[in-house]
């Protein structure tokens, strides 16, 4: 019955989901500058005057690819139909930028969301909420312990805590069962200079799969070898850098995940749980990277993304719960 009633619905789900959107008030704006190099935002707030809370939300793509554009339509069209205010943020790209450069971006984002956004688009700086997705979800786990004030709550979709594990600084068995990517294939869609967008067809993901071959993602975003300077990583790893006061986290991974393992959620909350942080690991059973592309047709994953709502309407609330 649960199925047929979603079935039955979703027609009208669509047609309210484009009517919140085209409701919606939509601005870009250019946060930063490095260089030649504009590093954009957009905002989405649901339409009037009303101070919103914020979620500020972060694309994956291995920190190599992607773009503020790749929020979901209808995950954006809840969010705004709850009431929140959603900056989706750009940041430098990997290889031509490195990690540490890659994290002052957003760390210049979120200083730039609080002291600018009040005045630009009307939100609480005090009540942000950071969502991300895959290396989204890597960058959302960074801001619980890099970003001041901290963000009232952390959401990361199938996102890791150890950027040195095996599974990222060696190959890896599921890539490397794919036609080997030569060198000079993966560098032909390397630039020379700063990027902090890309979309449309490229070719960066031969140069990611070509990482994960020969297992030299760490090394090539970080510029750094994890097997001669594993310590250099320490500040770039979530689980090394959870303490009591990170914020309350919400996990979300599928256990099926063939490009990041659902062991870096577990890891994860095992380092909140150590530290007393208030979190939720959500399993989702035969969820690859990626389940929640399947949000529309799948009311397992509607579920969860609802439970996800409750967690992000609790925490930025306008007082905070005891």
């Amino acid at each position: 019955m649960r199925h047929a009633i979603h079935f039955v619905l979703r027609p009208l789900a669509l047609l309210l989901l484009s009517a919140i959107l085209l409701q919606a008030e939509k601005l870009a704006y250019t946060y930063k500058t490095a260089g030649d190099c504009a590093i954009q935002a957009d905002v989405y707030r649901p339409d009037g005057d009303a101070i919103r809370p914020v979620i500020f939300w972060i694309h994956g793509g291995a920190l190599i690819s992607g773009h503020r554009g790749n929020l979901r339509a209808d995950q954006l069209s809840r969010y705004l139909e709850v009431g929140f205010a959603i900056v989706s943020v750009d940041y430098r790209l990997a290889p031509e930028t490195k990690l540490p450069a890659i994290l002052e971006d957003l760390d210049d984002a979120y200083r730039w969301v609080r002291t600018e956004g009040p005045k630009l688009f009307r939100i609480d700086p005090n009540r942000i909420a950071v969502v991300g997705h895959s290396a989204g979800g890597y960058l959302t786990l960074t801001a619980g312990y890099r970003f001041r004030p901290r963000p009232r709550a952390l959401v990361s979709f199938y996102g890791y805590g150890d950027i040195i594990g095996d599974w990222y600084s060696k190959p890896d068995p599921f890539y490397s069962k794919q036609p080997a990517i030569s060198k000079e294939e993966a560098y032909a869609a390397v630039g020379k200079g700063d990027i902090a967008n890309v979309s449309g067809p490229n070719q960066r993901g031969r140069f990611y799969l070509f990482c994960r071959q020969q297992g030299l993602w760490p090394q090539e975003v970080a510029g750094h070898d994890p097997f001669k300077e594993p310590k250099a990583f320490d500040p770039f790893c979530p689980a090394r850098n959870v303490t009591p006061d990170y914020p309350p986290t919400l996990l979300l991974h599928g256990d099926q995940d063939t490009d990041v393992p659902f062991a870096q959620s577990e890891q994860m909350a095992v380092e909140l749980k150590r530290h007393g942080v208030e979190h939720e690991l959500i399993r989702i059973p035969g969820g690859g990277h990626g389940f929640d592309s399947r949000m529309a047709k799948d009311p397992q994953v509607a579920e969860v993304f609802e439970r996800l709502i409750v967690f992000l309407k609790k925490k930025l609330a306008a007082t905070r719960n005891p």
